[in-house]
């Protein structure tokens, strides 16, 4: 017997434990890895494309007979595809996991920071602000969805402050994050805008002094309630046809207490047709 020969013998002859039968008769929903990170290829409605890292966490489930999944067949399915996954290649990646494991349920997120280059309102200067990123992919038995989420900082201004004050008004950075799925494609960018425009006031990486005036004004002309910027947001939502399910929480990290505000809102509009 050859060497090779030996080898694939000797491999063959290694015990699969994660293969062998379990007797607790429970089964798993959720098994596979987290926090590998990978190139990936996004859409820019700016630049065409845009090269970031990716986060990926990657799940079956298990049913009750198994003891265990095959971990390394993750890495392979990620690395199998091509050096920068690309978007357009999430759904296949998701429906190949499912079958290379055998299983009837799959979980993907894809977590990545996205750049925007913003000009600033009066100077004009441009500087680029990331956003946090996840596209969520999940099938069950052959049917397939994605769910987009984007974090948006912004700045709010408290309207009860601005109401009893004699000068000024507290304002914070407040995070809105939203969660769509949609019935068509939609640019992470639009989200933004959305969000940004119903904030007190958006927020840049660079400002000049005359820029610092103009963003400490639009707050002050425009403050939010937490609960305004969730319900203000929903209203665009509700009205662009592309979406069909959304949840809005923001998050206002207070600067007179050590808690935050918070709401949220959650809608299926399929349910509702």
């Amino acid at each position: 017997m050859d060497q090779k020969a030996m080898l694939s013998e000797a491999y063959n002859s290694i015990a699969d434990v994660q293969n062998s039968a379990d007797t607790r008769q429970i089964p798993i929903n959720k098994v596979g890895i987290k926090g590998i990170r990978h190139p990936v290829r996004v859409k820019d409605r700016s630049a065409g494309e845009q090269h970031t890292i990716a986060t990926f966490n990657m799940y079956v489930n298990l049913p009750h007979n198994f003891k265990g999944t095959h971990m390394s067949r993750f890495v392979e399915i990620l690395n199998n595809h091509e050096r920068e996954i690309s978007v357009e290649s999430f759904q296949d990646m998701l429906r190949e996991m499912t079958e290379v494991l055998d299983a009837e349920s799959g979980h993907i997120e894809m977590s990545f920071p996205y750049f925007v280059n913003k000009t600033a309102p009066v100077s004009g200067v441009q500087s680029l602000l990331d956003y946090e990123v996840t596209i969520i992919g999940a099938i069950t038995k052959g049917k397939a969805s994605t769910t987009l989420r984007v974090i948006v900082p912004v700045t709010s201004l408290c309207p009860c402050s601005k109401k009893i004050s004699k000068h000024g008004a507290h304002n914070q950075r407040s995070h809105v994050t939203v969660t769509v799925t949609t019935t068509e494609f939609i640019w992470i960018e639009d989200l933004i805008d959305v969000v940004e425009s119903e904030a007190s006031c958006e927020i840049f990486g660079l400002v000049k002094r005359p820029d610092e005036k103009w963003v400490t004004e639009r707050a002050y002309e425009n403050p939010k309630f937490v609960e305004d910027m969730v319900r203000d947001v929903a209203v665009y939502f509700d009205e662009d046809p592309r979406i069909a399910s959304y949840t809005i929480e923001s998050e206002n990290f207070e600067s007179i207490h050590n808690h935050s505000a918070y709401a949220l809102i959650d809608r299926d509009k399929r349910s509702s047709e």
